[in-house]
């Protein structure tokens, strides 16, 4: 699944007449360059979820044949969930009847040199999941014990801390993470807090007392957000680089 919903407001004034999935880097919507990604890695079956201009959005994809993937599209024009209420609503989709596949998801801004096929043979079916993360500086952190399982989240520069000590090791997400399909069955307990829409980390953190998500740190890893708008020319360099 591509999260590809989001209002892209760091990215104004391109985002006031189209969506962040459409902004152009290095002559490829953002948008294709993740899809091409996944392609490349074998990846044909993909969900795109949509708010901010979505016949955008589902125009290009189908101008395009979807640049050689099979795109549905999750429409979320009349509320935009966050990443994991947008997970939860594009269950029947994702799923499609096959209840033991993992589902890999990522942000549309965020290009990287990340080896997918890697990352899926790293995924273990008896978690719920393997979180990209890496030691880049930032302000939000995911803390991970001595075996690389998710135990908590810290915001440095706040100084707020949840579910678990400082001390652990803290990586910085990077918005990419394979699950295990059974995650849609224990979405109650935050839904329940915080209604349809909420993030991925809220859902990680209401889980990760009881279940376990894994660190996944990629070799020689480089990574980019393509966030905000005086970035542009750097990102269509580095795009350019992967």
């Amino acid at each position: 699944m591509i999260f590809a919903a989001g209002l892209g407001t760091r990215l104004k004034p391109l985002t006031d007449t189209m969506p962040k999935a459409l902004v152009p880097l290095a002559g490829k919507p953002l948008l294709q360059w993740q899809v091409e990604k996944l392609r490349d890695a074998g990846i044909r079956d993909i969900v795109v979820n949509v708010h901010h201009f979505p016949d955008q959005i589902i125009e290009t994809v189908q101008a395009n044949n979807g640049w050689g993937c099979n795109i549905v599209i999750s429409d979320e024009r009349d509320e935009l969930l966050d990443t994991g209420g947008g997970l939860r609503k594009a269950k029947d989709l994702l799923t499609n009847g096959r209840t033991n596949e993992p589902i890999l998801a990522c942000n549309v801004d965020i290009l990287s040199n990340i080896d997918l096929h890697a990352l899926m043979e790293a995924y273990d079916s008896a978690t719920l999941g393997s979180l990209v993360v890496s030691e880049r500086k930032t302000q939000r952190y995911l803390l991970f014990d001595d075996e690389a399982i998710l135990r908590g989240w810290a915001n440095v520069a706040t100084g707020q801390v949840r579910l678990a000590p400082l001390s652990l090791n803290k990586l910085a997400f990077s918005g990419m993470q394979i699950l295990n399909p059974h995650i849609f069955d224990l979405m109650d307990r935050v839904v329940a807090e915080k209604g349809d829409k909420f993030s991925l980390i809220d859902l990680y953190l209401s889980l990760c007392e009881k279940m376990v998500f894994k660190a996944y740190i990629p070799k020689n890893y480089r990574m980019m957000d393509v966030g905000k708008i005086d970035q542009i020319d750097a990102a269509e360099v580095f795009a350019q680089s992967l």
